[in-house]
């Protein structure tokens, strides 16, 4: 093969890696700006009234700690985008890290809209 075509076609790799690490990066971080941007009223109403409490700890920010927790699963699979298997930033379990974060992070979501509807209907908006 040519050296043209080969220089061609490893310009197109890369820039295709180059391209899947951005999408990845702009979705974590529209994944990670959601809930803030969903729920700050809902967040602000629960952490103004804050307190060291098992049932208000679990009531209350389970379904944000679960988003942050999905996030940091989430964060070896974007860093491991575009990378060869053999390279060291690739995650022996990136499949379980993937599968790990995106349902920690849909678990979340559900008791994030659950908490908000209840912080509205107590504030009374």
């Amino acid at each position: 093969m040519p050296k043209s075509v080969r220089s061609y076609r490893a310009e197109r790799e890369r820039r295709a890696r180059r391209m899947a690490r951005f999408v990845g990066l702009a979705g974590f971080l529209a994944a990670a700006a959601l809930p803030i941007v969903l729920w700050h009223r809902a967040i602000a109403a629960i952490a103004g009234d804050f307190h060291v409490e098992p049932r208000y700890l679990v009531t209350g920010w389970l379904g944000y700690g679960l988003i942050a927790a999905g996030l940091v699963c989430l964060v070896p699979v974007l860093l491991s985008i575009g990378r060869k298997p053999d390279s060291r930033l690739y995650p022996h379990s990136r499949n379980a890290l993937a599968g790990w974060g995106v349902s920690f992070y849909l678990l979340g979501m559900v008791l994030a809209v659950q908490v908000a509807a209840i912080a509205d209907g107590i504030s009374g908006h």
